[in-house]
């Protein structure tokens, strides 16, 4: 059964999962939707992508530059020795069944790997190819999202049924007042995956306290997704498919704040294989652009992710951190000591320093700002660190 949209629950889903910065997003779907030929182009690795289910066994996983035109544009004004752009960490995983969290096909397995993970890209199938095996017989993205959405929800009911017997045999028959915060929650998380039979991020009356909670069990369908649509070549060409409008329906209805993107595994396998010159024409001539960009990007701020620059002569470096970090833990992504030794954060917004043309035009438009400890970095922003080198060595003493 898909998540039941309610009038309680109104906004973004609730932010809830590992904090950090090493974070992975999963490509998961039914077997022969083309995840792995997906993966292949995203990454230009050899994963095996044959036409029969399970072809993926053991997940593949790569690291994928983020596009981005500050960071290139940056680059080719400093023209630095060293370019460390932001990473995207991608898993391709095996090929979900109807009946996964019973064992079906790789299950457990399968389950497992996407609980590794912090966010998902869906992959669902409307291309239609007889050389292809549709799992189900025939192509229906809407019955594929709701066999992922139930297999996910099942696999957290009985993780779910474990921990709150474990918690409720303790605290109610232990006496360990202690859990009884942790069972409040879990009797939430039972109301919603049981009794509701929704995921844990379509309830949004989850408190700060609850998701301390919830960040201990990482419930599979806490996790954040984007729905990729993968469509024939001539599909996407022309941009029309008959599913289209009924996948944007059901999400609408049910996972409101997702982003949902059209592409072509196809398309882009065969734009890899051509040269760049080649690659520009046929681009031009069919007056058509890869989706690849967006899609990295879309999966880099689905794990609430972003970067602030460091750039100069040496290196020019995009620093990965989650969105809403203070100035001083932002340092000390770079280095601990900048953190503890934190004075103050010099602040060019990317878009004054490419207008103004320089660091020094910045500054003498009142453009470069000295920001404290309480400043919120924003992406993209370009810093420049004082602090107090001694601090670090100061506090190891004590």
């Amino acid at each position: 059964m898909p998540p039941k949209k309610k009038d309680d629950d109104k906004g973004p889903p609730p932010l809830i999962g590992r904090v950090g910065t090493q974070l992975k997003i999963g490509i998961v779907g039914l077997p022969n939707v083309g995840k792995s030929t997906f993966f292949n182009v995203l990454t230009k690795s050899q994963a095996a992508a044959e036409n029969f289910p399970f072809c993926t066994i053991d997940p593949n996983e790569s690291r994928v530059p983020v596009p981005d035109e500050r960071f290139e544009f940056l680059c080719e004004f400093h023209k630095p020795a060293s370019r460390v752009p932001a990473y995207l960490n991608v898993v391709d995983i095996a090929g979900l069944v109807k009946g996964a969290h019973e064992g079906q096909g790789l299950g457990n397995a399968f389950l497992s790997n996407i609980h590794g993970c912090d966010a998902i890209f869906q992959m669902l199938r409307i291309f239609e190819d007889d050389d292809v095996t549709h799992i189900e017989g025939e192509v229906d993205p809407i019955r594929d999202i709701q066999i992922i959405h139930e297999e996910l929800r099942k696999k957290d009911e009985e993780h779910l049924n474990k921990r709150y017997d474990e918690c409720e045999k303790k605290c109610l028959r232990g006496g360990d007042k202690s859990l009884k915060q942790d069972l409040e929650v879990l009797n939430k998380m039972k109301t919603t995956i049981i009794e509701e039979e929704r995921g844990i991020r379509f309830r949004h009356f989850w408190t700060a306290v609850d998701i301390d909670v919830l960040n201990r069990h990482l419930m599979l369908t806490a996790k954040p997704m984007v729905y990729l649509i993968n469509m024939s070549k001539k599909d996407f060409i022309r941009k029309k498919n008959k599913w289209l409008i009924k996948i944007k329906e059901w999400i609408d209805n049910n996972d409101p704040y997702a982003q949902i993107i059209p592409f072509s595994a196809a398309f882009e396998l065969e734009l890899m294989e051509m040269s760049a010159e080649e690659s520009a024409k046929y681009l031009e001539e069919n007056k058509i652009t890869s989706s690849l960009d967006k899609i990295v990007n879309a999966g880099y701020k689905c794990l609430n992710l972003q970067y602030f620059f460091t750039a100069g002569a040496d290196e020019v470096k995009a620093w990965p951190i989650q969105v809403g970090t203070k100035a001083p833990a932002a340092a000390g992504k770079i280095h601990t000591d900048m953190e503890k030794g934190f004075i103050m954060a010099e602040v060019m917004k990317f878009v004054d320093f490419k207008s103004e043309g320089s660091e020094a035009a910045c500054k003498s438009a009142g453009k470069y700002r000295q920001q404290g400890r309480n400043y919120t970095v924003e992406d993209g922003d370009i810093i420049f660190y004082k602090f107090n080198a001694g601090a670090g060595l100061q506090a190891k003493k004590k």
